[in-house]
């Protein structure tokens, strides 16, 4: 299990559970996702793919970098690029905001922090609620989006972490 905590200065991270602690009885009936907002569109991240999110006050710009890729932070030592996800996804760049937060995940031994405009909830998706994006969006896509989960009124998009940092550019910008 993952819980979402506040940490000095702001950031938050999501501690996993650890080996010695057992599963609930019904974990693998649901997963435990980070929820963002890009847009208008609310997308989620597997909660153990998250090691934390901060507030984002601006990235050092890197020369050559894809242009997705806005520039490095540091954080708790470490040196991230930064992707912003409105670049990826071809959404137009909105206005900086006090609400932009940088989501850092981690697939293998690559970090990377996803610059997003707000995040703040971790969500329990069952997951008999996820389902395979539309066969049409599968190519426009790129495979950035696993599943969709219908939520009420909320439409969450499950996306692939692995895809979206990966260093080819879909938009070709």
């Amino acid at each position: 299990m993952s819980a979402l905590v506040r940490a000095a200065g702001g950031s938050t991270e999501v501690r996993h559970r650890g080996p010695e602690e057992p599963a609930p009885a019904d974990a693998g009936a649901t997963l435990l996702c980070v929820v963002f907002r890009v847009g208008a569109s609310e997308y989620a991240l597997p909660a153990e793919t998250v090691l934390q999110m901060e507030s984002f006050e601006g990235a050092t710009p890197v020369p050559g970098a894809p242009p997705f890729i806005v520039g490095v932070v540091q954080v708790r030592g470490r040196i991230l690029p930064v992707l912003d996800l409105r670049l990826r996804f071809g959404v137009p760049v909105g206005e900086p905001s006090l609400e932009n937060r940088i989501v850092v995940g981690q697939v293998g031994e690559r970090v990377v922090a996803l610059l997003v405009d707000s995040a703040r909830e971790v969500l329990v998706i069952p997951r008999a609620e996820l389902k395979p994006p539309p066969a049409m969006l599968d190519g426009s896509g790129r495979g950035f989006v696993q599943a969709l989960a219908q939520l009420g009124p909320r439409l969450v998009m499950l996306l692939d972490f692995a895809r979206i940092i990966e260093e080819e550019d879909p938009h070709g910008v």
